[in-house]
């Protein structure tokens, strides 16, 4: 458990399984939430604010497409109004579209980029001027994916690699006010998106990740808590692999 009390969050793509995860991380260690995601996942968004408002948690949910530049614009001066201030990003909001480069549409290489990539560099230069008077924390979503390649992936691992250099990057920018700037590589978790992986290529990344399995949103949601915590104060510009160990 960390101690929160009295910090502020923004989540991107919360109503997913791994946001889910790390929104209710946050909000057992008693931060404030600002939870985000498309119009389209309205829904999702407000059983996910209901179930933590039962566990006590003060939260809102705010509808903005992160690709869009104004519609974070209007998201951060949104969450300024009603908390005031923001203590860490947590840029989690991804998609995929997944397809050979020889049969890739622009359209779909876009959408990932423009998503991806594109919504980390407006969620965080948008968020900068709410961080750096908390000294806050960015921490970034990326994917093993972006380490290694994958077949059918050329548009999300130069997306996840982005998030990589842009990460080191921004890092070296912001440290001179105290803003720490990670992110984190998972491999194969648990969740819808990934249940939609036939059985047989599942089984096989399993029996290349070290410890034989595949992770858990919860697992991620600990190591982001971990960055977004004092313990951690040390740490900046870091790219950290949770997988397994199937980048080995």
């Amino acid at each position: 458990m960390y101690n929160f009390q009295d910090k502020v969050v923004l989540i991107t793509g919360a109503s997913g399984g791994i946001g889910r995860a790390i929104a209710k991380k946050f909000s057992q260690d008693k931060a404030k939430l600002a939870l985000n995601d498309i119009a389209q996942s309205e829904e999702g968004l407000k059983s996910l604010v209901e179930e933590l408002k039962k566990m006590g948690a003060q939260v809102k949910y705010f509808l903005a497409d992160i690709s869009k530049y104004e519609e974070v614009e209007k998201m951060m001066a949104e969450i300024q109004k009603e908390f005031g201030k923001l203590d860490v990003l947590v840029n989690n909001a991804g998609v995929i579209a997944d397809r050979t480069l020889a049969k890739m549409t622009k359209e779909e290489w876009q959408k990932v980029i423009d998503v991806d990539l594109t919504g980390i560099f407006n969620c965080s230069k948008l968020a900068l001027p709410l961080l750096i008077p908390n000294q806050g924390k960015i921490i970034s979503i990326s994917s093993i994916v972006g380490q290694r390649g994958n077949f059918g992936q050329t548009n999300y691992a130069a997306a996840k690699a982005g998030i990589i250099g842009f990460t080191k990057s921004l890092s070296k920018e912001v440290g001179r006010f105290g803003v720490r700037v990670n992110a984190i590589c998972p491999g194969l978790i648990e969740t819808k998106m990934t249940e939609t992986i036939p059985d047989q290529m599942r089984e096989a990344v399993k029996r290349l990740t070290s410890l034989g399995r595949m992770g858990k949103p919860e697992e991620v949601a600990n190591l982001i808590a971990f960055l977004a915590s004092d313990e951690s104060s040390f740490i900046t510009g870091a790219i950290i692999s949770i997988d397994g160990g199937l980048a080995i």
